[in-house]
């Protein structure tokens, strides 16, 4: 498609193309407001057809996004997004039109909030829950430097399911600090029917009349006796409770305002507007009401509401997606344990808030009463599979590599000292493209092979998947943990079940005699090209697949070190990892004292940006090339292309 070609395709938006960022909103007039969110939802469709991302969440809050942003000076006030999935919108009305195009591209602007992205973006979000902490925190450095700005905080439904959601607001409560907390409703239906009485109870309860007569009214109660003051102040909470569903927010120590329809720019904006002007001397929620995918047909009715898409066809509806003759990671994984247990009734499955992500949701349509999606509450996640495995069960914790991030106490605490067989299934494991650095699983092995008494494993492909969840299912007398990445496999034939596999024991793929790769993980079919390439040039070259980081197979490591001038190690993940338990067996046995030439590529010590899984580790240096040229230098070889460079 030719420049001018896709320019005559992308949809008339003639108010937006006034707005270049939220000062340019604020000089629009308020009826012109509901044409803006339209236009604002079309560029948004459209904009992610040719891009990919997240589309559900950011439709559902357009207009949320235009009413914050007409209301609120921002950036000198502070507007914290969740997660940043719904923030398409917002990163459209603040000076990223321009390159809304390149949302998760190579150079690109991030799928995410980002600091260093925008000033309208004060905090960087990618996982959840995280936006009521970092909004009481900028309130109070506020409140500590005499400074007069609003921080608002926009958290979903699914959030706050999240403890961490909680114990923020509990420490507001607390606090008194001025802080408002939107708290986005599209999916729990934890409110009464939205419509224009309590629309009309809502603009009451924010307004400043109300506020000042709720003020009297706790003035008089301070002069009766303890118990009848009590009483009263109860009463007014289970009023309003009453009438608006807000006892739960009330109890926490905020002051409760909603339901309010959040597509509704006549009921959002005199709200909105009470809450910034008031005198309300407590932490503010508004309880918004959404719909995600609002105002896209084919994303209202998608079971998913459109959450995550590739390119598609804004017309149709339809994704994108190229066939593969490969099944996915995460399909194998889920096939794995569902065979797995139907021969044990003992295995369980949990996920965190990612049925879909993780397969598990597979796995419940086979066994509805073994699954269990526990919120988004990792921490919690693991400490119930740790009391399932106390009661004889086989919990199998279902967790992103990046999210298992959040319940390492647990995994510690809960599961490693009382050595518990949790069996941790890793997905996401390694770069993971698109979403970046915020979910690359990049540092799960160098976090659990440290931990006593724990097996970790990774799988070289979907077949090695298959026997490591037959693995963790035989393992009933301590922790055991299998990483894999996103994406496809490589097209192995695959059995109907795994086949538990000799613990601690790795295996040669290919048998050679100067240089030894030793792979951990899917980078085994990188090894297999360097080695090809490096035969090429007269170098023979030994393949092995490790396995096991925890259990070393000493025996294999013992004999590639012996066997062979140089030993590279090459995994998807941290320094501390695979390779550091390797160093640390070979340096304490004498393996590095016969002159063995060693060189562990692991990633590199930063942040990988988002862009293609190759493109990223061709930048971590671990594919074939970077291999090939590693041993080149370690036996003192300068390439052809490296003398030309």
């Amino acid at each position: 498609m030719t420049r001018d070609s896709e320019s005559d395709r992308r949809p008339s938006t003639p108010l937006l193309d006034q707005v270049r960022v939220p000062a340019d909103l604020r000089r629009l007039r308020p009826e012109q407001l509901r044409q803006l969110a339209d236009e604002l939802r079309l560029e948004t469709i459209d904009a992610v057809s040719v891009t990919g991302g997240h589309l559900g969440a950011g439709l559902g809050v357009v207009e949320l996004t235009v009413a914050l942003h007409y209301l609120f000076d921002t950036p000198h006030d502070r507007i914290v997004w969740d997660v940043g999935h719904q923030a398409y919108p917002h990163k459209i009305m603040t000076g990223r039109r321009e390159r809304i195009r390149t949302l998760r591209q190579e150079g690109g602007l991030s799928g995410f909030t980002r600091r260093s992205e925008s000033e309208y973006d004060p905090f960087g979000a990618a996982h959840s829950s995280t936006s009521i902490s970092a909004g009481l925190g900028m309130a109070v450095a506020r409140d500590l430097s005499g400074s007069r700005r609003n921080v608002v905080a926009v958290i979903g439904d699914g959030a706050m399911s999240a403890g961490m959601a909680y114990e923020a607001m509990n420490n507001a409560g607390a606090l008194r600090s001025r802080l408002i907390v939107v708290l986005n409703d599209n999916d729990m239906s934890i409110a009464p029917p939205v419509g224009a009485l309590s629309a009309h109870l809502s603009e009451i309860l924010s307004s400043r009349p109300y506020a000042t007569l709720r003020q009297l009214g706790r003035s008089m109660a301070e002069i009766l006796p303890k118990p009848l003051e009590m009483a009263a102040r109860r009463a007014e909470e289970f009023a309003r409770g009453l009438v608006s569903g807000g006892t739960l927010f009330g109890e926490l120590g905020f002051h409760y305002v909603g339901p309010v329809d959040g597509h509704n720019l006549e009921h959002l904006l005199p709200v909105l507007r009470n809450v910034r002007d008031s005198d309300i001397d407590k932490p503010v929620l508004v309880h918004v009401v959404t719909q995600k995918g609002k105002g896209y047909a084919p994303a209202e009715a998608s079971a998913d509401k459109y959450h995550g898409v590739v390119k598609f066809d804004v017309v149709t509806g339809k994704q994108d997606k190229a066939p593969s003759n490969a099944p996915s990671y995460t399909s194998v994984f889920a096939r794995a344990l569902i065979a797995e247990a139907e021969a044990d009734r003992r295995i369980v499955a949990i996920t965190a808030a990612m049925p879909g992500g993780t397969g598990i949701d597979q796995f419940a349509k086979r066994f509805p009463d073994r699954s269990f999606d526990v919120g988004i509450a990792e921490q919690h996640a693991v400490t119930f599979a740790a009391g399932l495995a106390t009661e004889g069960y086989k919990p199998f914790a279902t967790i992103y590599s990046t999210f298992l991030q959040r319940a390492y106490d647990q995994i510690v605490h809960d599961v490693a000292i009382q050595k518990l067989p949790v069996r941790f299934a890793i997905d996401r494991a390694g770069l993971v493209g698109a979403d970046g650095a915020t979910h690359a699983g990049s540092f799960d092995v160098a976090y659990l092979a440290c931990l006593p008494d724990f097996v970790v494993m990774a799988a070289s492909d979907e077949l090695e998947l298959m026997h490591m969840v037959a693995t963790c299912a035989a393992i009933d007398d301590h922790p055991s943990a299998v990483r894999y990445p996103r994406g496809e496999g490589v097209g192995i034939e695959l059995p109907a079940r795994g086949t538990p596999l000799d613990i601690g024991k790795g295996r040669i793929v290919r048998e050679g005699t100067k240089v030894a790769l030793l792979s951990f993980g899917t980078r085994l079919g990188e090894c297999l090209k360097a080695a090809d390439d490096l035969a090429a040039k007269g170098l023979s070259c030994t393949v092995a697949d490790a396995r096991f980081a925890k259990p070393l197979d000493t025996d294999l490591v013992s004999r590639l070190a012996r066997e062979h001038e140089v030993l590279v190690t090459i995994e998807e993940g941290s320094i501390g990892g695979f390779a550091a338990q390797v160093l640390q067996f070979l340096a304490m046995s004498g393996g590095l004292d016969r002159g063995l030439k060693i060189r562990p590529l692991t990633l590199p010590d930063r942040f990988i940006e988002h862009a293609s899984p190759n493109r990223q580790y061709e930048w971590a240096g671990l594919d074939a090339r970077a291999i090939v040229a590693t041993v080149q230098t370690a036996l003192g070889i300068v390439s052809i292309d490296r003398a030309r460079g």
